[in-house]
């Protein structure tokens, strides 16, 4: 896997993890929460992405605005940005965090649908994991609204494009 870059003021070098550098490990090797309650408040972003391919046909259908289920791509959205609110109930160790805005849109693209997640808040922690369960939500719901129709669909590429705010600063993810 190539490293990770960064930029700007606190930018860091990627280097390898050891289990030393694992916050959710304690010393004794146990799973832990960790505790962010003497860190201070700061404004956080993450943007996070992800792809589903689908058939041309499809494509169509949904461009056409025939699906017997309704809207798979308003559907997607609207499911995005609630589970980027739910996060904290389905990922063990992440924090209950109050988000202040998420928007997800879905573009339509030659063979399918690329999704953007883009999650804010200020807190003590980031919502890296929210903004991607934005977008895993939403692809999960975009499937589930045209499967009827399209059981090869093929759910792709959902990783983080870039974080803002904490100590680490910025982080985007090298072309």
């Amino acid at each position: 896997m190539p490293a990770a870059k960064t930029a700007g003021p606190a930018a860091k070098t990627a280097r390898p993890t050891t289990k030393k550098d694992l916050s959710h490990v304690d010393a004794g090797g146990r799973i832990r929460m960790v505790d962010v309650s003497q860190k201070p408040a700061t404004v956080r972003e993450a943007v996070a992405r992800g792809f589903v391919k689908m058939a041309p046909a499809t494509l169509r259908l949904i461009g056409s605005g025939r699906i017997a289920k309704g809207d798979p791509l308003q559907t997607a959205r609207l499911a995005g940005i609630m589970a980027a609110k739910k996060t904290s109930e389905i990922i063990p160790l992440c924090h209950p965090l109050v988000i202040s805005h998420c928007a997800v849109e879905l573009r339509r693209r030659r063979t399918g649908y690329q999704i953007e997640a883009r999650v804010q808040t200020v807190g003590p922690t980031g919502v890296e994991m929210e903004a991607l369960t934005a977008v895993a939500a939403a692809a999960l719901t975009l499937y589930d609204m045209v499967k009827a129709v399209d059981r090869a669909i093929v759910i792709d590429d959902i990783l983080l494009l870039e974080k803002r705010g904490g100590q680490s600063g910025v982080w985007k993810r090298g072309k």
